[in-house]
């Protein structure tokens, strides 16, 4: 399992941070079950909101394959393409 970047750490704690603030604060509970069922669904408020924060991707090198018939020859070198000129464009005489 890849470990979390900064960015999924960062997002993740103050998700839980500023969802349980602003739950409690628009609860005005005050009963330990209900503190209890507040922190429990900011902690999985966080860990949704850590999850779906795009990670970078890592770029893959493919390394070319070789099979056993082609182990002995040599490959043919790639075509040379010819780079296109940019001419500008032409005025046309429309008389």
């Amino acid at each position: 399992m890849p470990r979390p970047t900064a960015a999924q750490l960062a997002y993740g704690s103050c998700t839980v941070i500023l969802s349980t603030l602003a739950m409690l604060l628009l609860s005005q509970t005050s009963s330990g079950a209900a503190i209890v069922v507040i922190a429990v669904s900011a902690l999985a408020l966080g860990l949704l909101v850590a999850m779906t924060v795009p990670q970078p991707r890592t770029q893959r090198k493919q390394s070319p394959t070789v099979s056993a018939s082609d182990a002995g020859q040599e490959q043919p070198a790639p075509a040379r393409r010819e780079k296109a000129s940019v001419a500008a464009p032409r005025a046309v005489n429309r008389y």
